[in-house]
């Protein structure tokens, strides 16, 4: 009988605590996930939330094992061919993906189940993306960015200006927390699978606000889109939600959502730098400085903020050419 041996390759991994590893046995792949620091999230509860989505037919990661002692999971491999890959390599199929990506957030945000048991044998809920999970997130732009250009004389004056702005835009939104949220719906986190799309990096998912997953999608940091292009996923979005949405609160809390959010990647990716040495996504910064600029320029909600903004943060420091 002919034995055969499993061969285990690490591979790339993102901005959380966890590492990859691809398991290859007998012309079958899998995916282990490696987590000791936020070992709940990143295991018990990532596991979860993609049973909850693929009982929703909603194609993600199944669970094949788990050794939650030592301290990993073994989960499907979806291959390498993510919608960031795929957008890089072609040049006139953009939208094409981009439509894919809508058809499937679409479909995520009809899930009405926010309960799901997980390999524990335990009850897991999905919590409610609550305004002050929101402000919590959007202040790592003050607790990390702003010490690094704004003087100590004027650091305290100045956080509390722009937490102030941001609190004055979360009281804005105006729709209710009641759709499933994956929290990180970009296109690094989107997979080509057997000719249909399929999400990883769940773990975050929450029951939100509809603009959020939009904002994340169309205002991405890792792939630069021109006005045309996110208009054209905008108004496609707007055209499969038919008469189910209004327009004008939609487009309010989808520009309040990507500020705010845009604002927390600031802060996070200094912090990945800062304290994990992680350096890799500053070079980032400057695109989420832009999309922030655009989605602020013509609206104005945004006065208090971009005032603060612009009096602290001159072109020169956003690295904006």
């Amino acid at each position: 009988m002919k034995l055969i041996k499993s061969t285990i390759i690490k591979i790339k991994g993102d901005a959380s605590f966890r590492s990859f590893y691809r398991k290859k046995y007998n012309k079958k792949n899998s995916i282990i996930v490696y987590a000791v620091k936020e070992k709940e999230k990143n295991l018990l509860i990532y596991a979860a939330i993609n049973n909850l989505l693929i009982e929703n037919k909603i194609l993600a990661p199944k669970l094949y094992k788990e050794n939650y002692k030592k301290n990993f999971i073994e989960i499907e491999d979806f291959g390498d061919d993510t919608v960031f890959k795929l957008l890089k390599k072609s040049r006139s199929n953009k939208i094409n993906l981009y439509k894919k990506s809508v058809d499937l957030l679409i479909e995520v945000q009809k899930i009405k189940q926010n309960t799901i048991k997980n390999f524990k044998g335990k009850n897991y809920k999905v919590p409610i993306y609550e305004n002050n999970e929101l402000f919590k997130e959007a202040k790592l732009f003050s607790n990390w960015y702003t010490k690094k250009y704004v003087s100590k004389k004027k650091l305290l004056s100045v956080n509390i200006e722009i937490n102030k702005q941001i609190k004055f835009l979360l009281s804005n939104l105006k729709m209710k927390n009641e759709t499933f949220v994956h929290r990180d719906f970009h296109v690094s986190n989107l997979m080509r699978h057997k000719k249909k799309l399929a999400t990883i990096d769940t773990q975050d998912a929450l029951i939100g606000n509809k603009a959020y997953d939009l904002a994340s999608l169309i205002d991405d940091v890792r792939y630069k889109s021109n006005k045309k292009l996110k208009n054209n996923i905008y108004n496609y979005y707007l055209k499969l939600s038919k008469n189910k949405i209004n327009k004008v609160i939609l487009l309010n809390d989808f520009e309040i959502l990507s500020v705010i959010r845009n604002m927390k990647i600031i802060g996070i990716f200094t912090r990945l730098a800062s304290r994990d040495k992680k350096k890799t996504y500053l070079k980032l910064i400057p695109y989420a400085w832009k999309l922030i600029e655009f989605r602020t320029q013509n609206n104005k909600i945004f006065d208090g903020l971009k005032k603060v903004l612009d009096d602290n943060f001159p072109k020169k420091t956003r690295n904006i050419k």
